[in-house]
């Protein structure tokens, strides 16, 4: 007969090797299920992608540059000069366009343009051109893309105007790299949140009210720029809005 001990390691081994059968039935449990999860998954991610191509749709590129806003921001009081401070402000502003992000990076003379310095400064550290876009662009005859209007529309602004020209060219000539104050014709008091970056020189005539207001110069991101002229305006016009849509999503300044 089998002594007790014999009986006991008997039994143990019994247990030991049902607990091995339990745990092989787990684990096969187990991988049927993920397999059915991750067949269901490719199949939803093929169906997705038919259905996409069936009705002419395709999924949202990852990074792709968010649209500017298209609304009003009326709610600013033009800055006092001194906030200038006289002295030079590096300003960055964060743009994109498709897939592409650049840092367009300014300097601006606070010394020579206090007003204009002290009005756009308070504006981007008050977050109002937060998600602006770059309405116009200009490729023949005067070559600049124009930003600053949270309308989009070409007439927006920050709710006041304000003058007079500052630092004007005396020849008419605007460099490459010059970042100007926008206004309307004939109206010295009329610039408001409206700039304009200039990316190959341009001659631009003074009406009776003068020339355009200078405060700055664009030290790194001026490629970004000429890439988005170089793609043109809508509709193959020689000013209108970019083909390629410039957003501005945020500005630093120090």
């Amino acid at each position: 007969m089998a002594s007790t001990k014999q009986r006991q390691r008997a039994q143990q081994a019994r247990q030991a090797e049902k607990r091995a059968q339990r745990q092989a039935a787990r684990r096969a449990h187990k991988q049927r299920v993920w397999g059915l999860v991750a067949l269901v998954t490719v199949l939803a991610l093929v169906g997705a992608f038919v259905i996409a191509a069936l009705t002419g749709n395709e999924p949202e590129a990852a990074g792709a540059c968010p649209a500017g806003v298209e609304e009003a921001r009326e709610d600013y009081e033009l800055a006092e000069p001194s906030v200038s401070e006289d002295r030079t402000w590096t300003v960055t502003l964060q743009a994109c366009s498709g897939d592409t992000e650049a840092d367009i990076v300014l300097e601006l003379d606070g010394e020579s343009a206090p007003q204009a310095v002290a009005s756009f400064v308070t504006l981007a550290q008050g977050g109002y051109f937060d998600g602006t876009g770059c309405h116009r662009v200009t490729t023949s005859g005067i070559f600049v893309l124009q930003c600053g209007d949270p309308t989009m529309s070409g007439q927006g602004g920050p709710g006041y105007n304000f003058g007079p020209i500052e630092n004007a060219p005396d020849d008419d000539v605007y460099p490459a790299g010059t970042v100007a104050m926008a206004r309307v014709g004939d109206d010295a008091e009329s610039m408001g949140s409206q700039f304009f970056l200039v990316y190959e020189e341009s001659t631009i005539p003074a009406d009776t009210a003068g020339g355009y207001t200078v405060f700055g110069t664009i030290t790194s991101g001026l490629d970004f720029v000429r890439a988005v002229a170089d793609a043109g305006a809508a509709g193959g016009a020689s000013d209108g809005a970019p083909v390629d849509p410039v957003t501005i999503e945020g500005v630093e300044t120090q």
